[in-house]
């Protein structure tokens, strides 16, 4: 008898926690609801010539062309939607035409807009490689930055800025007039609205801003005045980084489709994930490796108006193409 009640209160519990440890699983971790993406092509490989990169970042698409930042060698290169090598502007400097560490790319209007990581500006050029005009410089003051490493442009012009060692998220006027900011400069924290390191941003035709929280391992979402609306990534979002869908260890990158999906790169899980607007997990793709559809650290997901995907695998020094599942 005693035996019986010493089982009891040993096995009681654990089956409670098993249950609620099976239940947590469930709400954490989401199952897919999409069939996914397939690998098509990629090409690069590690060099200085045309169509190599070292250490490819950004990624942009304008029509059939894609844009990549071939960060170390400092310079863009242009390919068509299959891979075949177009040109290359820019190179290694500071001054005007020149790029220290380009990070993500946006387009506007005809414009890539290039955030420089080294030289804490956001450059503008011409999508023949002219080089236009330069935002930002180094500092904390508003309108300056401190190794920015992305930039996107609303429809009316406005710029956001993910101004990464500043630990902030800034809006500029189309002219770069400094409008206002999200975080305390120089302060990380984990409560909405504060952030560790973020790495980009993507606004929606509706003004919705989606911020990629690099090392808070999440995604964090403000409306259109500003304000916060919701956040994603592990267990309340709360910077706790995982393996598992839905879950991030450093966010990179983030896409918007035609859609209002969200694409995001997952660094060091080393896969993209694919979301609803409002956080929704969807699918993913990839594995780490150096094979066909293997990345070795995805830095940058863009999204053609086909549905094709681009992605920068980082370490492999190549660009891959994806498709959806049919």
């Amino acid at each position: 008898m005693v035996h019986r009640t010493v089982f009891r209160r040993i096995t009681i519990p654990l089956l409670v926690l098993a249950g609620l440890g099976l239940a947590s699983w469930f709400v954490f971790v989401p199952l897919p609801q999409e069939a996914g993406y397939q690998f098509v092509a990629s090409w690069g490989r590690q060099g200085d010539a045309p169509g190599q990169f070292h250490d490819p970042t950004g990624i942009a698409i304008d029509g059939d062309r894609v844009f990549v930042a071939d960060s170390r060698n400092g310079r863009i290169q242009v390919f068509d939607a299959d891979g075949n090598f177009i040109h290359l502007f820019a190179q290694p400097g500071d001054a005007l035409g020149e790029l220290g560490r380009p990070m993500n790319l946006t387009i506007h209007n005809g414009e890539l807009y290039v955030a420089e990581y080294f030289n804490d500006r956001i450059q503008i050029f011409g999508l023949d490689g002219t080089p236009k005009r330069v935002l930002g410089k180094a500092g904390s003051d508003g309108g300056q930055l401190n190794a920015p490493g992305g930039v996107a442009v609303a429809a009316d012009g406005t710029i956001y800025i993910a101004d990464f060692y500043n630990q902030r998220i800034q809006k500029l006027g189309p002219d770069g007039r400094f409008l206002r900011q999200w975080g305390k400069t120089g302060k990380t924290g984990i409560r909405a609205g504060q952030f560790n390191y973020p790495t980009d941003v993507a606004v929606a035709p509706d003004g919705t801003l989606y911020i990629a929280d690099g090392y808070n391992d999440r995604i964090q979402v403000l409306t259109a005045n500003g304000e916060f609306s919701h956040k994603w990534g592990g267990p309340f979002a709360m910077n706790l980084s995982g393996p598992f869908n839905g879950w991030f260890a450093t966010v990179t990158s983030v896409a918007l489709d035609r859609d209002g999906n969200l694409f995001v790169a997952d660094f060091y899980n080393h896969r993209v994930q694919k979301f609803a607007r409002d956080g929704s997990f969807l699918t993913r793709f990839g594995a780490r490796g150096r094979g066909p559809g293997q990345f070795e650290h995805p830095m940058a997901v863009a999204i053609a108006a086909d549905g094709s995907i681009y992605v920068t695998d980082f370490g492999n020094h190549r660009v891959q193409k994806w498709q959806a599942i049919k």
